[in-house]
């Protein structure tokens, strides 16, 4: 079992820039792919970002890349989002899930992989 908590959420202006974080319980951290997803009202649930669990790949939402980061200190089993040139369109509730397939050698887009998530943390970007 793993329980995840996300923090940093909040109201920026467009352009500006939000850390997230995602504190995750248990011992074998370093097991799980970690995803970021995002929920806009009367949208469904977007994929944002994904890391394997040695944190050696990554990849993105075509809509994100080249403003965003995921990282990840399995030292202290946080997974982080970094969120550069916010957008009024990132505005959203903001996800972060653990997924335990194959050892977390593996990342996806898909949300249905996922096993644990996080109860969100709420981002705003006013024009």
């Amino acid at each position: 079992q793993v329980q995840l908590v996300e923090s940093g959420g909040g109201l920026v202006q467009a352009g500006g820039s939000l850390r997230l974080s995602c504190a995750a319980s248990g011992r074998t951290f370093s097991s799980y792919a970690m995803g970021w997803f995002r929920r806009a009202p009367g949208k469904e649930r977007e994929f944002v970002a994904t890391i394997t669990g040695n944190g050696g790949s990554t990849r993105y939402a075509d809509s994100v890349k080249g403003r965003f980061t995921i990282s990840r200190d399995n030292a202290k089993t946080t997974v982080y989002l970094q969120m550069n040139s916010l957008k009024p369109e990132d505005s959203a509730v903001y996800f972060c899930a653990a997924d335990a397939a194959m050892g977390g050698r593996a990342t996806s887009d898909y949300w249905g992989r996922y096993d644990y998530w996080g109860q969100g943390t709420q981002v705003t970007v006013s024009s």
